[in-house]
């Protein structure tokens, strides 16, 4: 349990390093283009990586449930956390921490402190350390970032497509997603990672055969808003 929370936390700062990277290489015109996530710029949707990433002072600050009681996948289980109420209220949120900045600059001053203070105070936590999610969900904290690095890395791929560039997710956080889907079990039909993430989150369209081959693959189907 504590190796895992440590390696998590690692993988962590990683992928959100990576990202922090890529942002500050932008060039202005760059955080207005659109994303396949409707109705959001590249602005927002690095608003909304913020906002999910700032859940975690807060929960680090709260008490310890007694025990976990949810895992990542189970996060993502069909219910009111991805209702079109909850759907409306997160692109606000996202659009609203985006346009409270005047410049791409603070925005990315904003998420690269944010994701920082987060890592900080997940270094400091005892493991294995059990917080409680906004939806009051008991999890590990290594489960919960491990939906963070869901976050980082599958919206890193819809940030690249809308920058025209190649996918850059962490090799960590990559491999720490496709077994979250897979659940260890091999990738099919010889797809590199990003084509099969992209495939399994619905970033890109499936055909009947590609859905079979998932399937036998026992491939988790999360739900994603």
């Amino acid at each position: 349990m504590k190796a895992q929370q440590r390696s998590m936390i690692r993988i962590f700062h990683d992928e959100a390093e990576n990202l922090e990277h890529v942002l500050t290489g932008l060039a202005p015109h760059e955080w207005d283009l659109p994303t396949a996530c409707v109705p959001w710029a590249v602005r927002d949707l690095v608003g909304h990586l913020t906002v999910v990433l700032a859940w975690l002072p807060g929960m680090l600050t709260a008490p310890a449930p007694p025990r976990a009681e949810v895992s990542a996948a189970a996060y993502y289980r069909p219910d009111a956390r991805f209702s079109p109420e909850t759907a409306a209220a997160r692109i606000s949120l996202a659009r609203s921490r985006a346009s409270s900045h005047d410049t791409p600059a603070h925005l990315l001053d904003d998420f690269a402190a944010t994701w920082r203070l987060a890592h900080a105070l997940c270094e400091a936590e005892p493991a294995p350390r059990v917080v409680r999610t906004r939806h009051g969900d008991a999890m590990l904290l290594a489960d919960f970032l491990l939906t963070r690095l869901v976050e980082l890395t599958v919206h890193g791929l819809d940030l690249a497509t809308a920058l025209s560039r190649p996918a850059w997710p962490t090799p960590r956080a990559a491999q720490a997603v496709e077994d979250l889907l897979l659940n260890g079990a091999g990738r099919p039909l010889g797809w590199d990672r990003p084509t099969f993430l992209r495939k399994a989150t619905g970033r890109a369209p499936l055909t009947r055969d590609e859905t079979r081959a998932l399937d036998a693959q026992g491939v988790t189907w999360l739900s994603l808003g």
